[in-house]
């Protein structure tokens, strides 16, 4: 394998089709191979009772040939080195989905007698049930990003937040955050993000959590969850992985694997329509509120002026339906979906709005997806349409010149 001194250099883009793969060619491989193998033989017990004895002690990937999948497992293993490279942190550590890796985060630190979670709202719905249901014996202070460090009791073993947040948007200075954090670790869901638009451990961040489901897989046919971190706390999730048996499936590896080689031209080109729809729907009276963060990103959020559920039942070309980060274009509602398990009054705290529509941006021609968004919110609204084929005006509103500014950088 390369050195880090040699790898530190490269760009993101190259790092996202090589990492991972370095040792290909010497295997005499192109492809990284798929390893679906469940156990491995082993004609040497005493050796195999000491590596067991090792990982229970330790976490640390066992030396030498694989012993069960369960424990580890070598394609799995090279999706964990290709994301920990792209985030810039020492290590990850895969799951079977993202609710199953912020799962493990949580009984790592309660393990330790710290239960006490402080989080910033919103986050993906099922993210909030999590936390705030006591499941897993946790405890949870809601606090707006500046309450972070007034909150954070001697039990207290997360800080997390969403940034964007699912599904308003909304940003939070991460630096400021780790900050706060003082030697809790800040867990950042970094999802909507990916890292080609941020990498938290950058700013502080000890724990970045992906729902490896959405951009990393990229094409909406793979389920998975990843947590990137340093080493000391990548052992921690392998023991807790290896006892739960939250592991990521082989082929589901293979396909995160080969999804992060065009995540940067996926995610920038995404983006760049995502920038330009926010911009025409800033100027669309039958919508009353468009989100889109300054970081950019295939995400947009808006409040219609009409039903959202009539312009839901009317898209045709946009897919109806929850999840993101796919090839193809996907709207929803998140008071009725993603977000219905929150508590309205809740949701509606956070900002989520009853006629908030979440739309994740694929890669359609955008004049299509405007046209498909155009005809959809005049079923929803008794506003007058104008035709798709108008001259858009300039952006008037902040969020229109914010998506104005991302879509030229994009």
């Amino acid at each position: 394998m390369e050195t880090n001194a040699q790898t530190a250099r490269r760009s993101l883009a190259t790092e996202a089709v090589h990492a991972g793969r370095e040792d290909l060619a010497r295997l005499g491989l192109h492809a990284p191979p798929l390893d679906l193998s469940t156990t491995y033989p082993s004609y040497d017990s005493r050796a195999e009772a000491a590596r067991i004895d090792e990982f229970a002690t330790t976490g640390a990937r066992p030396e030498g040939p694989p012993v069960y999948s369960r424990l580890d497992n070598p394609t799995t293993a090279r999706f964990e080195t290709a994301l920990a490279r792209l985030e810039g942190t020492e290590s990850a550590v895969a799951f079977a989905s993202g609710m199953a890796a912020l799962t493990a985060t949580l009984l790592v630190r309660g393990a330790m007698g710290l239960r006490h979670v402080v989080a910033v709202r919103p986050l993906y719905g099922c993210s909030d049930h999590l936390l705030g249901s006591g499941l897993l014996g946790t405890e949870v202070t809601w606090v707006d990003p500046a309450g972070i460090a007034d909150a954070i009791r001697p039990d207290t073993g997360l800080v997390m937040i969403e940034s964007p947040a699912n599904p308003t948007l909304a940003e939070i200075d991460l630096r400021a955050a780790a900050h706060s954090c003082g030697e809790v670790p800040l867990l950042v869901d970094n999802t909507f993000a990916t890292p080609v638009l941020q990498r938290p451990a950058e700013s502080g961040a000890r724990l970045v959590l992906h729902s490896a489901t959405k951009y990393l897989g990229g094409h909406g046919d793979v389920l998975g969850g990843i947590v990137a971190c340093d080493e000391d706390f990548a052992r921690k999730l392998r023991q807790v992985r290896f006892a739960t048996g939250g592991v990521l499936h082989p082929l589901a590896a293979y396909l995160l694997l080969r999804g992060l080689s065009t995540l940067p031209v996926r995610v920038r080109a995404a983006s760049a329509s995502a920038a330009e729809l926010a911009r025409r729907h800033a100027d669309d009276p039958r919508v009353e509120r468009v989100h889109y963060p300054r970081i950019g990103g295939a995400m947009v959020a808006f409040e219609t002026a009409g039903d959202p559920h009539e312009v839901i039942g009317a898209v045709r070309l946009i897919t109806p339906a929850v999840s993101l980060g796919s090839v193809d274009s996907l709207i929803q509602h998140p008071a009725s979906i993603s977000h219905r398990i929150v508590a309205e009054g809740d949701r509606h705290s956070s900002g989520v709005s009853d006629r908030l529509l979440r739309m994740s941006v694929g890669l359609e021609d955008v004049d299509d997806l405007w046209a498909d968004l155009d005809q959809a919110l005049s079923a929803g609204s008794p506003l007058t349409a104008a035709p798709a084929s108008a001259p858009v005006a300039a952006p008037r509103t902040s969020a229109a010149r914010a998506a104005a500014r991302a879509a030229a950088g994009n």
